[in-house]
């Protein structure tokens, strides 16, 4: 649990971070210097990374291609919005999970998930 606020915590802290960097530098700059400091912060985990790349599967691998190239969209919207957009992955896994793995969602599941949708849809509203 606390592993999870604080993954929550320090992406809130990079959002909001690379906005004004991308005032100063390139979409391409901000995100290779983001790629650099993540992987000095995965040196101690090299090894598992050359065990484990040789048999990777390749969804895997394309993946890790599309984190690479997403976080350009941060040159194209607002710090807020971004983040209020996170807010669609809990709906997305419980349609996910509905779908693939037929885990029928409670009626006090769905009411999250419409929340959720909800914030998301009042927090990307243009304002008239």
């Amino acid at each position: 649990m606390a592993l999870c606020v604080v993954a929550a915590v320090t992406y809130a802290i990079a959002v909001v971070a690379q906005k004004p960097a991308l005032a100063h530098a390139s979409a391409l700059q901000v995100t290779t210097f983001g790629c650099v400091i993540g992987a000095v912060v995965c040196l101690p985990f090299a090894g598992q990374l050359i065990e484990q790349a040789g048999t990777a599967p390749l969804s895997a691998t394309l993946n890790l291609l599309y984190l690479g190239v997403f976080p350009t969209a941060l040159a194209r919207t607002t710090a807020g919005k971004l983040g209020a957009t996170t807010y669609l992955v809990p709906a997305m896994v419980v349609l996910m999970a509905w779908v693939v793995l037929g885990e029928v969602p409670g009626w006090l599941t769905l009411a999250g998930g419409m929340l959720c949708l909800v914030g998301v849809a009042v927090a990307r509203r243009q304002p008239s």
